[in-house]
């Protein structure tokens, strides 16, 4: 497990009846299940870090000790969340503690450009796109790390207040508070491109 790496492949498409089954293997021991769980659940945790950090490398460092933490800690689980949601709690707070950590956040510019028609790109419209991307990261920056990550995991990953709620460890009330102070503060330091 120690030297375990996080590979990045697309889910096999099974469900939290399969993840029952492998958390119960791996509990006992059996590292090929626990290794199974990781490969399902990596991508989607490392877009979520990557998304709250900000940058791809910082992402992976977190998913990998967030792993290392739930394979210390898979005898403890007790499966009153899913595997998946459990996951996603202890990703969560650790983007959180790396984010309390620092100030000002990482630029949101790994998150990298969305492309235009070939034939819509002018230098004018990367320099508006750079700057766009700039001043979000900017106004995000200015957010608290639980702001951001509640903003982050209803907005660009369309989480539910439920899960968010789960997944950060407060109540649905505070997710909701969250997620509108944030959307608050970033159309105001957003206005002038509306």
């Amino acid at each position: 497990m120690a030297g375990a790496r996080i590979d990045t492949a697309p889910p096999d498409g099974r469900g939290a009846r399969d993840d029952t089954l492998l958390v119960v293997r791996a509990a006992e021991g059996d590292e090929d299940a626990f290794a199974a769980l990781v490969q399902r659940h990596a991508p989607a945790l490392i877009r979520l870090a990557t998304r709250l950090l900000g940058t791809r490398t910082e992402a992976e460092d977190a998913v990998q000790d967030a792993f290392i933490s739930a394979w210390r800690r898979l005898p403890e689980f007790q499966g009153q969340a899913s595997f998946g949601t459990w996951t996603y709690r202890i990703v969560t707070n650790r983007c959180l503690n790396i984010l309390r950590g620092r100030r000002p956040a990482a630029p949101l510019e790994s998150a990298g450009e969305v492309a235009a028609p070939e034939h819509v790109v002018s230098p004018a419209r990367i320099a508006e796109g750079r700057d766009a991307v700039r001043e979000l990261s900017q106004a995000l920056d200015q957010l608290s790390a639980e702001q951001r990550a509640c903003w982050v995991l209803r907005e660009l990953d369309g989480r539910s207040y439920e899960f968010i709620a789960d997944a950060v460890g407060i109540s649905q009330e505070a997710v909701r508070a969250r997620v509108f102070r944030a959307r608050r503060c970033l159309t105001q330091a957003l206005g002038a491109w509306r």
